[in-house]
């Protein structure tokens, strides 16, 4: 299984099922995820812990009561790579959720991706 929507489906059911936290394994790759899902405002916190076999503790947001996404669209899987140019870059929603690429340059959300003018792999969409 892929670790990126390992993740995500771990937060999406912590969500689900009114959890303050959730439990992922550890990687640089997923910390970069969760980098910019705090800052979107996605989840509240997470912290690393562990030695040896590190884990991340990921607080969850809710607002009155209502998670802070609602669903997810999964675009890249292990045996379908999604892979779009900057300018097919589109709004997700509206502009009421974000995307996510892997790009040349990190992990971007879709507004940071067109405003540098990168294309990647789109892992995911949230709102």
């Amino acid at each position: 299984m892929d670790p990126i929507i390992d993740t995500i489906v771990r937060i999406k059911n912590g969500y689900m099922a009114s959890r303050q936290t959730v439990e992922v394994p550890y990687s640089h790759f997923r910390e970069e995820i969760l980098k910019k899902l705090k800052k979107h405002r996605f989840i509240a916190e997470y912290a690393v812990e562990g030695d040896i076999k590190k884990n991340v503790i990921v607080t969850l947001i809710y607002k009155q009561k209502i998670p802070a996404f609602t669903d997810l669209k999964i675009y890249s899987k292990p045996g379908t790579r999604h892979y779009i140019k900057a300018n097919e870059i589109r709004p997700v929603l509206g502009g009421y959720g974000y995307s996510f690429l892997t790009t040349p340059k990190g992990v971007m959300t879709h507004v940071e991706a067109k405003k540098a003018k990168l294309g990647g792999e789109l892992l995911f969409a949230i709102w």
